[in-house]
């Protein structure tokens, strides 16, 4: 009986101590996860993200070539009301600004013919509703470029405004001869209240991405409220070509397909950036983000890589940095591997958040970071079809 007690009690001591062993050897598996996914989110903010703070500007000559500025709108009688004299009064010499007024069914065309005696650099293009014909954006940005006159095109949106009169000088100074893109920073309108700070959040984190890979050699997309490319890419390359069926993509997908590292430019200057209109419903905010997301599985197959890999590692990290500091593993090191990258974050964030004037943020920043990749993905997933261009505009 006494043996017997012996045996199960060394059995039991070593069954713990298996057990011991194996979990330290998951912990440690998963502590080396966790620093490898902090090294990769390293990566990120000092290669792509810091550059948008470091990038000194272009010396570019400032030839002041003719431009074309292009908006399109539908039922935006507002907004045109309120935002189009900031474009139309732009500090500038030789452009035109070309509205497609598409299909819009309140007091849009009223409110355009009142500018029309004002302004005589502004041109309405309209697109009278066919109910035997159904189209999206593209046709209208389409309409626009072909009506254009000059070769420097420059876009925006009817709820946009740019920040200052020297918005079209400053975006359209960078075409030198080998120069077909030039992308800008396009902000939100701040206004109170959390949705108002996530958009602008989302809205700057998106911007990191594309302005940094962009200074690094890798343009993979542009916003329509805020770009300028030449016309004549445009008709070269057959328009839209093979992604015209896709709602969205008259901005990223152009840019994915047509913009390099040779030919792109980034205009960073504060009196350059536009401010939109921010959604003002959680429902209409999804949806314009879903539309937005229809793009992601046409970008080339290097970018997706780049734009999955940071949010992935950041759902690695936060994840295992609750286990790991649950188990109390090497939790020194856990956390002094986290303070880290807070630290590089909140500095970076800073840097571009104040080149970008986006202030008011940062106290959001670490709540934002642990979900954001959580919302977008729920919102991506949830996009099982694509949007047909029948249904939306926009």
């Amino acid at each position: 009986m006494f043996c017997l007690s012996v045996n199960l009690t060394n059995i039991a001591d070593l069954f713990e101590s298996q057990m011991t062993d194996y979990n330290n050897t998951y912990l440690l598996v998963l502590f080396c996860i966790f620093a490898a996914a902090a090294a990769v989110q390293l990566f990120y903010y000092l290669f792509f993200y810091l550059s948008v703070y470091l990038k000194e500007p272009y010396d570019t000559k400032n030839s002041k070539q003719p431009v074309s500025v292009i908006i399109c709108a539908r039922n935006e009688a507002e907004n045109l009301k309120n935002f189009l004299p900031s474009v139309l009064e732009q500090d500038y010499p030789d452009f035109e600004v070309i509205v497609v007024n598409d299909c819009s069914e309140d007091n849009s065309y009223e409110i355009l013919g009142k500018f029309l005696k004002k302004y005589p650099n502004l041109r309405i293009s309209t697109v009278n509703k066919d109910p035997k014909f159904s189209h999206n954006k593209k046709f209208a940005q389409f309409i626009g470029i072909k009506s254009a006159k000059n070769e420097i095109l420059l876009f925006t949106d009817a709820d946009c405004r740019p920040e200052s009169n020297k918005w079209l000088e400053g975006m359209t100074s960078h075409f030198e001869e080998k120069v077909d893109f030039v992308l800008g920073y396009g902000g939100y309108i701040s206004e109170k209240g959390l949705l108002n700070k996530y958009i602008r959040y989302d809205s700057v984190t998106i911007a990191m991405q594309y302005l940094g890979m962009a200074i690094r050699g890798v343009p993979y997309m542009g916003v329509g409220r805020n770009m300028s490319y030449r016309r004549s890419v445009f008709f070269r390359n057959k328009g839209f070509g093979s992604h015209n069926h896709i709602v969205s993509g008259d901005d990223d997908l152009l840019v994915n397909t047509l913009a390099t590292g040779e030919n792109t430019h980034i205009e960073f200057s504060q009196e350059t950036h536009t401010r939109s209109v921010p959604s003002s419903s959680v429902n209409e905010w999804i949806t314009q983000k879903k539309r937005h997301l229809t793009t992601a599985p046409f970008y080339k197959p290097r970018d997706k890589f780049l734009l999955i890999t940071e949010p992935f590692t950041r759902v690695l990290f936060y994840s295992s940095l609750i286990i790991l500091l649950s188990f109390l593993f090497l939790w020194q090191w856990v956390l002094s591997v986290f303070v880290i990258r807070l630290i590089t974050q909140i500095i970076v964030f800073t840097l571009v958040h104040k080149k970008l004037n986006e202030p008011g943020l940062l106290a959001y920043l670490l709540i934002f970071d642990i979900f954001s990749p959580l919302i977008n993905g729920i919102i991506f997933l949830s996009n099982n079809r694509i949007i047909s261009g029948k249904n939306r505009w926009k």
